[in-house]
């Protein structure tokens, strides 16, 4: 069975992926009330906003009510924040809905997924309340022009609308809005029909041409001389009394010619993002929305949503401008949060369910595979819990999506918009998770059951939204010859995971990550796996700090390069080396106390033959040989080791195991922080010297990594002391040292032994002995030759 054949509905059909409030068309509508899922989090929110939406009825001019009429609603990116206000908008109006033959109304599709009556109930009050619904994106929306009033504007655009007057030339609604008032306006729109032999309003958008019949028109219906009315209308713009005061009244006028049970709300899409962090912008909605419940009684609401929670869309103005965020918080007492955390839920009702014929396969694929797919989904080093699939009903519900997908693609989409690595698009929100997985699941459509989504089949789905340097990027790597397809796979998943600081790119995540099939051979897997990376590191597409892969953007690539061609000499190696086996794992022994004398003797420290740091010449020596060293293949002979400790009079050679990794990651050490050292200042652009910063920030990993290394490495070293191998049963490094010593002292002062007491103070003790004796000779030769005389 392929997996196309699986779904209730067609897995390739138009789905609107992302929710524009805009979009009116009937498809869009009724796709949008019957496929919206109303999770547990989305039934808290509808019933937060429309029990307070009820408190409200009927208590108008209540100062309470009149502080509660602003809504925020926040979500990052895909959170579903546009369905959810446009819905809202659908159920406030509860208006008849066609498509396709059937005809329906808004609430109508709500009643089998709410199963509260009560809630139920308080939507349908709120539908009978006579409400004007304004819904609008407000970039959409938005003039050209900046400042203080660019909001107000829009939001006078909106009400314009909704009164029938004009919504482009405010001057001239404003003129509308007088006649309305006056109870002259349809009188006006005869006159000028009679003038013009046009309606006026079909031609009002051309006004500027057509003054001269607006004049002819004003003055016939308002019984003033043509010359007054003419000086009206040229004076119309300036004298236009702009103000949030007068638009809440123009609102109040709004709702009370139309009944004193009207309501009016104002659902504004992504007023955070258009907000930003423009003071002028952000107290302009605080004035907004406070003057309309103050002017208003508590009838006309302002719902708005924000990219993201309202305290991170105003960033430092909650530090610098205190006050104005507390009144901001203030006028949107009601504050509701999309965490998309139902989000697999959503795709599971909306793309994946299942026929009801094709459940018993399921099973069976799952009771023959479900052992196996627990142990191939796992992951190591991870920040965030990833899921493999819980059960039986878990597995039916989400395949071929894997339950780690729903959680992780959020944290993809949302790091890269974050990290700036998109274009304009993509940080806007054009593209949503549901489009995202619904582009996966069509890409294996065709294959038969037992296949699996690996993360790269999401990569197309944000590609076109991508910044160029990246797509160029991945696009010469397809054209890449000395890299294979599944390389550029690779790539991508590296790629999506880039940024998101939870998910380690090791090779266990990345095969995890890149599973097709629930019975793949994951040791295959990882062997092709590895060897993808060897080849991409090698292309210096990605690199490499320890154990972790991670993808590099051009501009990290040319750094990278840059710091491969950093040349590095032996005795830099050697000394880095010795900073870390001598002060990092040998804990920075200087000295060496003999336990049977507790006597301390000076140790002289040698790496690949570089002497590290100074020491005395009757240093006990011990030496160190790595595979950096050009004589490495010499030592592998152990007569030459031998005879090698037997140097400066006896020494400790200890010869490391081969290890290519680690020598290839001490070499990145140095030359990274060669390069840093010679390249880093102050004027360098800001994303180089972020580049700069997250290059020492994985140098200090690497050293770690290789201080970790390295212990075991010396565990696994030979120790030669003095011409015999030195074998102890320990795999503490500092022990094997301590040990070693011992026996290079015992080698090299063999008489020691000899001496049954050992001084504490053996010089001291010397000189006095000394002292006594040649005072009792000066006292016996002054005694002979007093015998003398």
């Amino acid at each position: 069975m392929r997996i196309k054949d699986l779904f209730q509905k067609d897995i390739a059909r138009h789905l609107n992926g992302v929710v524009k409030v805009d979009q009116m068309d009937d498809s869009s509508v009724w796709q949008e009330l019957e496929e919206f899922v109303v999770t547990k989090e989305l039934d808290k929110h509808l019933r937060r906003f429309f029990e307070t939406f009820r408190e409200a009825l009927g208590r108008g001019g209540d100062p309470e009510v009149a502080g509660r009429i602003g809504v925020w609603i926040s979500g990052f990116f895909g959170s579903g924040k546009s369905h959810f206000i446009k819905v809202l908008s659908y159920l406030l109006k509860n208006d008849p809905h066609s498509y396709a033959g059937k005809s329906r109304e808004a609430i109508s599709f709500f009643e089998s997924k709410i199963q509260d009556s009560m809630l139920l109930a308080d939507i349908k009050r709120a539908a009978n309340a006579n409400v004007d619904v304004v819904l609008f994106n407000i970039d959409s929306k938005a003039h050209l022009g900046t400042g203080r009033d660019a909001l107000l504007d829009v939001f006078l655009k909106v009400l314009n609308e909704l009164a029938g007057y004009s919504s482009d030339y405010p001057e001239l609604a404003h003129i509308e809005r007088n006649l309305d008032e006056m109870g002259q306006l349809q009188a006006f729109h005869a006159a000028y029909r009679q003038l013009a032999g046009a309606e006026w309003t079909q031609e009002r958008d051309q006004w500027y041409f057509k003054q001269d019949k607006v004049i002819q028109a004003l003055a016939s219906v308002t019984d003033q001389n043509e010359a007054l009315c003419e000086g009206q209308v040229a004076g119309a713009k300036e004298n236009l009394p702009l103000s949030v005061e007068n638009f809440c009244k123009w609102v109040r006028q709004y709702i009370d010619r139309n009944g004193d049970a009207r309501r009016i709300v104002f659902l504004v899409d992504e007023v955070g993002q258009f907000i930003g962090t423009d003071t002028q912008l952000m107290l302009s909605l605080q004035t907004i929305t406070e003057g309309l419940g103050t002017v208003c009684g508590g009838r006309a609401w302002v719902v708005v949503t924000s990219q993201e929670d309202i305290d991170a869309v105003l960033g430092d103005i909650g530090h610098t401008r205190a006050n104005d965020f507390s009144k901001i918080q203030g006028r949107f007492r009601t504050r509701l949060s999309l965490s998309s955390a139902n989000v697999d839920e959503v795709i599971q009702k909306r793309l994946l369910t299942k026929r009801p014929d094709v459940r018993s396969h399921l099973e069976a694929a799952y009771r023959e595979n479900g052992d196996v797919l627990k142990n191939q989904l796992r992951f190591r080093d991870i920040g965030m819990a990833l899921a493999p699939f819980k059960n039986l009903e878990d597995f039916v519900l989400s395949y071929p999506v894997v339950p780690y997908q729903f959680k992780l693609l959020q944290k993809v989409f949302e790091a890269i918009r974050k990290a700036g690595a998109t274009g304009l698009h993509l940080a806007q929100g054009e593209r949503s998770l549901l489009d995202a997985f619904q582009q996966a699941v069509k890409s294996v459509a065709g294959q038969e059951v037992g296949i699996l989504i690996p993360l790269y089949e999401f990569y197309p789905a944000i590609e076109n939204f991508l910044g160029t340097a990246v797509q160029r990027t991945i696009k010469h790597a397809a054209e890449n010859q000395a890299l294979e397809p599944f390389d550029v796979n690779l790539l991508k998943v590296l790629f999506l995971i880039r940024y998101v600081t939870e998910v380690r790119g090791n090779v266990d995540n990345l095969v995890t990550l890149c599973l097709d099939n629930v019975d793949a051979a994951r040791l295959e897997l990882q062997r092709k796996v590895e060897s993808s990376l060897t080849r991409l590191e090698k292309q210096t597409l990605i690199n490499r700090s320890g154990d972790v892969y991670f993808y590099l953007t051009s501009e990290e690539q040319d750094i990278s390069r840059e710091i491969k061609r950093t040349p590095t000499d032996s005795s830099e190696l050697a000394k880095s080396m010795g900073e870390l086996i001598f002060e990092s794992v040998f804990q920075d022994r200087k000295k060496h106390r003999y336990r049977p004398n507790e006597e301390n003797y000076p140790i002289a420290r040698i790496s690949d033959g570089y002497p590290f740091k100074s020491h005395t010449e009757d240093s006990l020596v011990v030496s160190v040989v790595t595979p950096l060293s050009d004589e490495y293949e010499a030592f592998q002979d152990q007569g030459r080791c031998v005879f090698e400790s037997t140097e400066n009079k006896g020494q400790i050679l200890i010869r490391l195991p081969d290890n290519t990794p680690f020598d290839e990651e001490l070499k990145k050490l140095v030359r990274t922080n060669k390069y840093l050292r010679t390249k880093s200042n102050s004027t360098l652009p800001h994303t180089t010297r972020k580049i700069h910063q997250d290059l020492a920030d994985q140098n200090r990993r690497r050293r770690t990594h290789l201080e970790e290394s390295l212990t075991e490495m010396i565990a696994d070293s030979r120790f030669f002391v003095n011409g015999d191998e030195s074998q102890v049963a320990s795999r503490d490094p500092v022990r094997l040292l301590d040990e070693a010593l011992e026996r290079l002292i015992q080698s090299t002062y063999p008489k020691m032994e000899y001496l049954d007491y050992y001084h504490p103070n053996a010089l001291e003790k010397a000189i006095n002995i000394l002292r006594n004796y040649a005072a009792r000779q000066t006292d016996l030769s002054l005694k002979k030759m007093g015998g003398a005389e």
